[in-house]
């Protein structure tokens, strides 16, 4: 019986142990119930912050993305814009420069008459000088030579050069070279025989 009452009092320790120990299990699973359920509200609460977090982005991104459509829009309709500008001013540059070409080409066989017409109003005072009030030479001692001088008068004291010139027309390289050789007394006399 000492042995059964060495047992049951070990079994009544024992319990007494395990029950102290369950109650401080109790008190630990209580409090690492509250911890759970702290943290779970926790996680919760920054579960719904991030969830506004990324409803507000999204809606964010989304709007800028309808903006950036609508840019690109406005880009593309002003790029055609500016392509059918840009056609209409080549379009209108070619017609220009055709003008241009036409008109230049047209000037260019105004001045050309112009000048066939001075030339052959040219000729025709050369020729018809001698009959002007303007010269003043005797049409007798006048020899017509055209080129490169047009007359040579022979005066009994006096032999002139004469170059007829009309409205606004300049003496020739030529016919300056000449004018100097003249002025400089540059002129000699060559009899040659012929048998």
């Amino acid at each position: 019986m000492f042995l059964f009452e060495i047992l049951f009092s070990t079994c009544i320790i024992l319990i007494a142990i395990l029950l102290f120990k369950l109650k401080s299990f109790k008190l630990n699973a209580d409090s690492i119930l509250k911890q759970f359920l702290d943290l779970q509200g926790r996680l919760t609460a920054d579960k719904n912050t991030y969830e506004n977090r990324e409803q507000k982005l999204h809606q964010t991104i989304t709007g800028l993305r309808e903006v950036l459509s609508e840019e690109q829009q406005i880009i593309k309709t002003k790029e055609l814009d500016l392509k059918s500008q840009e056609a209409g001013l080549l379009k209108n540059i070619a017609e220009v420069q055709k003008n241009l070409d036409e008109e230049t080409e047209n000037r260019k066989k105004v001045v050309s008459q112009k000048k066939s017409s001075e030339v052959r109003l040219g000729l025709i005072s050369e020729t018809l000088a001698p009959f002007l009030d303007q010269f003043d030479f005797d049409p007798e001692n006048c020899i017509f030579l055209g080129k490169p001088i047009d007359y040579i008068s022979f005066e009994d004291e006096i032999i002139t050069f004469i170059e007829v010139k009309s409205g606004q027309a300049q003496l020739s390289t030529k016919q300056r070279h000449i004018r100097d050789l003249v002025k400089d007394k540059q002129i000699a006399w060559k009899q040659i025989r012929i048998k």
